[in-house]
């Protein structure tokens, strides 16, 4: 069982990423793959959403992005410099053209910063205060304090045509709940090595390499097209008739079918993603759940007990196959600033957990929403039982509310954070956990963007003094300490219930080489067909 997959380590696909991009193209190929879920908006500045970045990201650039062997380099700026604690420059690529044939300059870089800081990714952007463009092909960026990892925070901030934008009455971004409809939520222009050729949202979108891009493809992709396919079993069935060459969020309890078939081979990697659970400890009372007068979530007694209930590592052998890793951290080992110690998962104790229950006054229990996806992550609906199962054993019943993830994301997203108890994963694509800090655990600030994602409401400002320092410390031994010290005054608040960093699990065709970055993006400018 899994004889391949294990195999595939974060290690091997990295070497992977080098290997593809070392091969020389064979030929112009049409790529097929298939995945469970759509990216719901190709609004770059809508939301911040791992799907939605890693097939933008074919079509969109950054100033700076990730290379084959994940490292930093020059995309759309070729150099930047930290001229004081609070200045950076950036110098522009000239001669880049967007695919509608408008010039790339300075105007396009200030129009997508504006732009994005009004929209669902800003708390990406918190830590710059204003943009100026010095020429051209240059741009000065002021951060509100130093801010000496900006290059890594803006590897998913894209930039959008000025002019297509105004002409198309997409000035402004769609809502991350994705109710706003712009033009922007079904086209796209950017400057990137593929453009979107065909579009039907929910159904496929068909990427075509771009003529003039300024970069070299170095696999062999001519075309691409995307399927969603919801049903696990008819995605499988899609790759083994051959019909695509590549399936996303290939189900655990196939590994051993695909490795068995000719012609098939699984690849697993490390998921930068980790899942968790966030209960609503801002409102008063339980928006969906028993208790209409009180909310049992602000006591942090609960919130332990059940960090206690849940046995992540019974999830990671009956659920997960063993595809899952338990932590005690809500971010992944491969993220800077995880602490090994803190990140041991919680032991189970149900013993514990009842005398918690029982010293906060609800031994009897309550009744609470827990709302899940069925097409996000692996085995998202089955790991949501599983927690409901845990916690009933403390008395606290839990109702399972599943929803594709387009019903699920306008419900539980800001503006209305429309949940009590939330199923919940994150990665970092700094790869650094201040992002994490800024995006999911700083006190909610609509006016800058910190904690747009802090779904349930946490507030600890002891916590946000150090995300302010975290963000400006240039010494990396003091930032890990004060990368430490948050986490555990996290930790100690139980307002983050972590479960598991996942697996990632595509099903290849043999004449196929992928690569598989830890942060679940599709490159396909590196994919080649034989």
């Amino acid at each position: 069982m899994f004889r391949k997959a294990a195999a595939l380590t974060r290690s091997l696909a990295v070497a992977g990423l080098a290997a593809a991009a070392l091969a020389g193209p064979a030929g112009a190929a049409n790529f097929k793959f298939a995945g469970p879920l759509d990216a719901y908006t190709l609004d770059p500045h809508a939301v911040s959403n791992t799907l939605i970045f890693a097939v933008l990201s074919n079509v969109y650039e950054p100033l700076v992005r990730r290379g084959a062997d994940l490292k930093l380099e020059p995309a759309l700026a070729t150099e930047w410099k930290q001229v004081d604690d609070l200045t950076w420059e950036f110098t522009l690529r000239q001669g880049v053209k967007f695919s509608n044939g408008n010039a790339f300059d300075a105007d396009d870089v200030v129009f997508s910063l504006n732009r994005a800081k009004a929209g669902g990714v800003k708390a990406n952007l918190a830590a710059i205060a204003s943009i100026e463009k010095a020429g051209d092909h240059k741009v000065v960026v002021k951060t509100g304090a130093p801010t000496p990892i900006l290059p890594a925070m803006i590897v998913n901030w894209f930039i959008m045509d000025k002019e297509w934008a105004e002409a198309n009455g997409a000035v402004q971004p769609g809502s991350a709940n994705n109710q706003t409809e712009t033009f922007a939520n079904r086209n796209a222009m950017g400057t990137g090595p593929y453009v979107i050729k065909e579009r039907d949202p929910g159904v496929k979108t068909v990427f075509a390499a771009n003529p003039g891009w300024w970069d070299k493809i170095t696999g062999n992709i001519d075309q691409a097209t995307f399927f969603v396919i919801a049903n696990p079993a008819t995605r499988v069935s899609a790759l083994v008739t051959g019909e695509v060459d590549m399936v996303d969020g290939l189900p655990p309890q196939d590994v051993q079918r695909i490795e068995e078939t000719k012609g098939l081979r699984v690849q697993a990697g490390s998921d930068l993603r980790t899942i968790y659970m966030q209960p609503d400890i801002a409102r008063d009372n339980l928006l969906h759940g028993s208790e209409k007068s009180k909310n049992p979530f602000k006591d942090v007694r609960v919130r332990r007990a059940m960090t206690l209930a849940i046995d992540t590592t019974a999830i990671q052998n009956r659920v997960m196959r063993k595809l899952s890793t338990p932590v005690g951290l809500p971010i992944g080992k491969e993220v800077e600033g995880f602490d090994a110690e803190l990140g041991k998962p919680v032991v189970a104790d149900v013993d514990k957990a009842k005398a918690l229950m029982a010293e906060a006054g609800w031994e009897k229990g309550f009744t609470v929403n827990l709302d899940c996806t069925n097409d996000r992550f692996m085995n998202d609906e089955a790991t949501c039982l599983a927690i409901a199962a845990s916690l009933q054993r403390i008395g606290i019943t839990v109702e399972p509310r599943i929803a594709p993830t387009a019903r699920w994301a306008k419900q539980i997203n800001p503006p209305d954070y429309d949940t009590s108890l939330v199923l919940v994963g994150y990665s970092p694509a700094t790869y650094d956990a201040h992002l994490f800090f800024t995006s999911i655990v700083a006190t909610r600030d609509p006016k800058s963007g910190l904690g747009a994602f802090n779904i349930g409401g946490y507030s600890n400002p002891e916590v946000d003094r150090l995300i302010a320092d975290i963000g400006k410390e240039r010494d990396r031994t003091k930032r890990l300490g004060q990368i430490r010290q948050a986490f555990a005054l996290m930790k100690e608040d139980a307002a983050y219930i972590p479960i598991h960093q996942l697996k990632i699990l595509w099903g290849v065709k043999d004449s196929v080489t992928v690569v598989q970055p830890a942060d679940l993006g599709y490159p396909l400018r590196y994919f080649v067909v034989k």
